[in-house]
């Protein structure tokens, strides 16, 4: 079993090339939308959609940020900066406690610049906006460091979007402009989980 992402748009091509790998293919759809595909041969593939619309993209990690506001897979509004947040230990006694204090001191720094563009870029700048308010966006794409982003998420100006339609992707490296675009094809991609069918004489044989 292994997991693929396709971007809708290259889904039809995906699909067609499926059934040529796997002796044809039985689509099962679900109100217009297919869902799973088995081959004539066995083999299974599960999708799992993420078509919300307008996405928020928020990427945070030591080395700097990324936010960003997409309507129909393209950003109409974004901020990439790079803020320092040391990450190496120091010596022991009160030069260790200075050092964690600094630390500190920058990730707080961080979290809070990134929170003012997510209100801003993703909020309209309205700290509050009612449930269902056309400034909120549809969904949300989250990366970078797990600790960082869940800081920003929680804070209190943000609440609107807690709650909203999640992927989070931890596996991304600092963010740039490209990391942001990368993020958001992933974001927007349909999750394929795909199960090969058994050889015909059964399991293989382990050595």
């Amino acid at each position: 079993m292994r997991v693929v992402e396709v971007g809708p748009e290259r889904l039809a091509r995906w699909v067609a090339g499926f059934g040529e790998r796997h002796d044809g293919a039985e689509t099962h759809d679900d109100a217009g939308r297919i869902v799973a595909l088995t081959g004539g041969d066995g083999a299974r593939a599960e999708m799992e959609w993420f078509s919300h619309d307008p996405i928020g993209v928020v990427l945070v990690r030591r080395g700097g940020y990324a936010v960003g506001l997409a309507v129909g897979g393209r950003f109409t509004e974004s901020k990439v900066g790079k803020r320092h947040v040391q990450s190496r230990t120091a010596a022991g006694g009160w030069s260790q406690q200075r050092f964690a204090r600094r630390r500190g001191n920058q990730a707080d720094a961080l979290v809070e610049a990134v929170t003012g563009h997510t209100v801003r870029i993703l909020l309209g700048g309205n700290e509050s906006p009612r449930a269902g308010s056309p400034v909120i966006p549809a969904a949300l794409v989250l990366g970078g460091d797990r600790t960082l982003a869940a800081d920003v998420l929680a804070a209190h100006s943000l609440r609107a979007l807690v709650g909203l339609p999640r992927r989070e992707f931890y596996d991304l490296p600092d963010p740039r402009r490209d990391v942001l675009e990368r993020a958001l094809d992933r974001g927007r991609s349909v999750r394929i989980t795909l199960t090969e069918p058994l050889p015909r004489d059964g399991w293989p044989e382990m050595f």
